[in-house]
Formats: C-alpha cells, sequence, structure tokens
C-alpha cells in the first residue's frame, strides 16, 4: 500500500483518486472545494490543509489541477512541492498546460533529485470513474516506470510519449485534431439534413465510408444514431466546449512558439471562442452543431 497525495479532486481528479483508493493504497486529498474533500473522506481517504507537511511521508504526489499558473504555484516556489519535497518523492502532474510550463516544472523538480512526469489523460470523466484513461506520459523512463503503478489503476492505456513535456504534447496535438474532426462532422451533419438527407442514413452510409471518424461513430454530434452520445441528453458535457477551448488555445499557443503552421487549428478555435462569446461554454464540445445551426443566441 502506498501513501498519495492527490491535488485537485475536482470532475476527473476526484475519480482518479477514488479509484487508488478502492485498490487499498491510502489517498489524502487536497482540493478549495470542501464538498469534494468530502466525498473522499467519507470513502475511507484522508485530507489536508497542509500539503507540504503531507508530502513527508508520502510516496506519491499526483496533481489534476486547472491551468500552468495554478501548476506553477503548486509546485514552484518557497513554499511550493518541489522545494519542500523529501528525497526521491514521484510527482505525476495529470494537468492539461502548456508544454513550456510542464518542462520548466520538471526540470526544478529532477535538479531536486526528484522523479516527475507530466501525464495529462484523455477519455473524460466517463473514463476517469471506470479507470479507462489513456495517459500520454512524458518524462524519464525510470520515472515513468514508478508511475505506472499508479496510472495502471487510473487508466486502460499508459503510452509513453518520450522526455518531460511530451505528455502535454501529445495531449495538446491530439485534442486540437478531436476539436478540427468534430466541427467537420457537425458541418457534415448539418450540410446532410439541409440536403434532405436524414440523420441516421447518413450516419448509416459514412459510419462505414471514408468519413468515420471517432467524433462520429463514438460520440455522434446528432440525437439518435449514437445513444450514448452528449446528443441524446441535451448536450450535457462529458467534455466541455470551454475544456475543448482551452486546448485548442494550448495548440495555438505551441504553434507560434514553434512557427508550425495549423490553420484548421486556428479556425477551430476562433469556433469555440464564438461559443463562449455567446456564453454557451458550458455545453458539450460536441454542441458546435447548434452554433453551426444558429441555435446558439
Amino acid at each position: 500500500m502506498a501513501e498519495v497525495t492527490f491535488i485537485g479532486l475536482g470532475n476527473m481528479g476526484l475519480p482518479m483518486a477514488m479509484n487508488l483508493l478502492k485498490e487499498g493504497h491510502s489517498v489524502t486529498g487536497f482540493d478549495l472545494a470542501e464538498d469534494q474533500v468530502k466525498i473522499l473522506t467519507d470513502a475511507g481517504g484522508k485530507s489536508t490543509n497542509n500539503i507540504n507537511k503531507t508530502i513527508q511521508t508520502a510516496d506519491s504526489v499526483i496533481t489534476m489541477l486547472p491551468s500552468g499558473k495554478i501548476v506553477k504555484s503548486v509546485y514552484l516556489g518557497d513554499d511550493g512541492i518541489i522545494n519542500n519535497a523529501p528525497e526521491n518523492l514521484l510527482l505525476i502532474d495529470s494537468s492539461t498546460i502548456d508544454v513550456e510550463t510542464a518542462r520548466d516544472v520538471s526540470k526544478e523538480a529532477v535538479n531536486k533529485n526528484l522523479k516527475i512526469v507530466d501525464a495529462p489523460v484523455s477519455g473524460g470523466v466517463g473514463g476517469a470513474q471506470a479507470g479507462t484513461l489513456t495517459f500520454m506520459v512524458g518524462g524519464d523512463k525510470g520515472a515513468f516506470n514508478s508511475a505506472k503503478e499508479f496510472l495502471d489503476i487510473m487508466g486502460g492505456n499508459i503510452i509513453y510519449a518520450g522526455l518531460s513535456g511530451n505528455g502535454q504534447a501529445a495531449k495538446i496535438c491530439n485534442n486540437m485534431l478531436l476539436g478540427i474532426s468534430m466541427i467537420g462532422t457537425a458541418e457534415a451533419f448539418n450540410l446532410a439534413e439541409n440536403l434532405g438527407l436524414d440523420a441516421q442514413t447518413f450516419f448509416d452510409i459514412s459510419s462505414t465510408a471514408s468519413g468515420q471518424c471517432w467524433s462520429m461513430t463514438s460520440y455522434c454530434p446528432v440525437p439518435g444514431p449514437v445513444p450514448s452520445s452528449p446528443a441524446n441528453n441535451d448536450y450535457q458535457p462529458g467534455f466541455s466546449s470551454a475544456l475543448m477551448l482551452k486546448d485548442l488555445r494550448l495548440s495555438q499557443e505551441a504553434a507560434s512558439m514553434t512557427t508550425s503552421s495549423t490553420p484548421l487549428g486556428a479556425n477551430a478555435t476562433s469556433i469555440y471562442e464564438e461559443i463562449e462569446n455567446l456564453g454557451h461554454e458550458n455545453i458539450d464540445f460536441s454542441g458546435v452543431i447548434k452554433l453551426l445551426q444558429n441555435k446558439l443566441k
């Protein structure tokens, strides 16, 4: 049994921590939302208000935080984890942040003889609850091997992406492609409807033809063809438009930093920004079809 300190018990972090708890690990959680912490403690976990004290006896720290700025505040500086951690503590950051911050945090950790990986996830809240997340992991191979014990409990696919920051790079590129793909799928269904072709018929054809993609067959943006898709639940978010926009913005920051041409990524970013500007950023990202249908006001 390992001692795990889990920082960030949000929609993703809490079920991830709960899965570690179910496997017999001792999990101490921290979050500003007390109700989330209570769910963990009611299930047998512990809570802390003093992270730097708690980590003195921890085997691993796992963080699931909303931004690179917050990751920096938690890990860096005189009061940060890195400056107060015992030697050889394993750090796993599963936040989705910019590559530069991930590499800066990793450099500081390694300088302090700490093991660290960036391990962002794909799979949404459902995957977090089921323990089937995909982890894209960057960092030293030895740190990856140490982290895998915990990642295997929380995920179904654990993929080593290379050195520090490469996990974030993989996540950013994947979600840029996903955002582009969803917009393209939504455009196709919208055009099909306007041409008089019903959604189920178009799905039956395209899902087995060259237009087939995950956005169609697993997460179809129109009601009907895929019963489990958010389109059949009034676009309640499995993965919100706000989170998609966050990842698309990260992709464009990375594209600018590396002078990479991503015109479709840029267009996808502007489309999801339009959803945000209309005040509908909390709908599922597949709800972009409602924007194309002029149903978002």
